[in-house]
């Protein structure tokens, strides 16, 4: 497997980060061998040493149930010498366990402890709040929404109240001031001081286990269709390759997927809408333009040959999002009404951009390859198959590792634009072309493991539940 630190650096993003791609990244990091204890000791510490900027002889160290809690006691941990130090916790409701782990080591430090389920048990302890010169918020922290509850709220109003200078861990608790915010790996906030937590680069990067996160899980209310609907169109001169599209569309979470197309095989899970003909063709262009107004998510291009061009190009605007895939990847390039991801390999790329690339052997990370894809001017994201995938938006670039030299056998791009589209249904589309990836390959791994070089395209189709989904279990 290519080592990515030293050219993926470059393409590190920057700027606010959001709650639930700093959730994936720490999930990255852990699937990279870095605990999530390992994280939050780096994070209290180095909060620690934002209290300790201030030279503060008292601090409070207010802390909730949750791992943004863990940070607080830590730091706490961090400050018991030469520091007056009281830690107050919210000792209700169930604490994640690495913060119940803190706890623990917490209660032989040189700290006073001081658990509270009331507001009356903030009210006996509010000389702690006047007498602070430091008061750390661990208290909500990243995904916290909503006015805080009490007793929460009223040990809020007690902090903003004292005199106290409060120093937010990661992100201030809703409603609660902050004077200085200490952000572990990425800021969350405007004007956060963002501090190293020891993170991996390809944490962030790379496509990882972390990004299975994003896919939204399905309540126990939900109905027929709210899965999705992907309409495939494809086939003619080539026969499998919308039916593979198609199961991998309905492997991937679609409820329903249709295929539009000249050819019929017999999937009884595929909703076959017939075309006339051998050929898609102008004549099909009224029914293809309704199907497609109907979708979710048109998925196009798979075994279509290369004389409906004309025909994709009409029918594409009339796409909410679509994925278009291997003879639909022609200049004039297709583009949806809504999100478009385009699936190349390097020869279609070069196609439709009009650039070479360089070979695998002269670029084994994928640095020039990600450099030259990020420029491509396509108006969509672009998921560029290879030994190494690359995604990229032109604004965001990520590197995909799995996968198996054995996924050359034909018809793995068609599931792999199958599943993008599923996917594509409920996230956006660079999300969506990251986990497809991501999700594809480690099936295609799981295959090759077992069957090696005699891998069949439909074999990676009844592997990707358990790779897109195991999250939830």
């Amino acid at each position: 497997m290519p080592d990515l630190t030293a050219c993926a650096e470059e393409f590190l993003e920057d700027g606010i980060i959001t709650h639930e791609r700093m959730r994936a990244v720490d999930a990255n990091a852990q699937a990279l061998g870095v605990t999530g204890l390992q994280l939050m000791e780096s994070a209290g510490k180095a909060l620690a040493a934002s209290v300790l900027a201030l030279r503060p002889k008292t601090v409070l160290v207010l802390c909730g149930r949750g791992n943004n809690g863990g940070d607080g006691m830590v730091a706490a941990r961090y400050l018991q010498r030469g520091v007056d130090t009281a830690v107050c916790y919210l000792d209700s409701g169930t604490r994640t366990p690495s913060c119940a782990h803190q706890l623990a080591a917490l209660k032989s430090c040189r700290v006073t402890l001081h658990p509270f389920v009331s507001t009356d048990d903030l009210r006996a302890i509010s000389s702690l709040f006047g007498k602070a010169d430091v008061i750390v918020d661990a208290l909500l922290g990243t995904g916290a929404t909503g006015t805080p509850k009490e007793p929460l709220a009223t040990c809020m109003a007690m902090a903003n109240a004292s005199r106290a200078k409060i120093i937010a861990a990661d992100v201030p608790s809703p409603g609660m001031r902050a004077d200085r915010i200490c952000a572990f790996h990425r800021p969350k906030a405007e004007g956060s001081q963002v501090v190293d937590i020891g993170i991996p680069i390809e944490a962030e990067c790379c496509t990882g286990p972390g990004d299975l996160t994003l896919i939204p899980v399905r309540t126990r209310t939900s109905h027929k269709g709210a899965g999705g609907e992907v309409l495939v169109i494809g086939g003619g001169p080539y026969q499998g390759a919308p039916y593979l599209a198609g199961l991998g569309a309905l492997r991937a979470g679609a409820d329903i997927v249709r295929i539009a197309s000249p050819v019929f095989e017999p999937v009884p899970d595929l909703i076959y809408e017939r075309l006339t003909g051998d050929r898609i063709s102008g004549e099909h262009m009224e029914r293809l333009i309704g199907l497609a107004e109907r979708a979710d998510v048109v998925v196009c291009g798979n075994g279509l040959g290369t004389e409906s061009h004309e025909v994709v190009l009409s029918v594409a605007p009339h796409c909410k999002k679509a994925v278009f895939d291997a003879d639909a990847l022609r200049l004039p390039l297709p583009k949806a009404g809504g999100e478009t991801v385009y699936t190349p390999h390097a020869g279609e790329f070069a196609r439709i951009a009009g650039a070479r690339l360089p070979g695998d052997a002269g670029d084994v990370c994928g640095r020039a390859r990600a450099a030259q894809a990020a420029v491509a001017t396509l108006g969509g994201t672009l998921l560029l198959k290879g030994a190494v995938d690359i995604i990229t938006d032109s604004h965001r670039v990520r590197f995909n590792r799995t996968g198996d030299p054995a996924m050359s056998v034909g018809g793995t791009g068609d599931v792999l634009a199958g599943a993008c589209g599923a996917l594509l249904c409920h996230l956006p589309a660079f999300e969506a072309a990251c986990i497809a990836a991501y999700a594809i390959g480690r099936a295609g791994e799981r295959v090759a493991e077992e069957r090696g070089e005699g891998m069949l395209a439909s074999d990676l189709v009844d592997r990707i539940p358990k790779e897109l989904f195991r999250r939830q279990k």
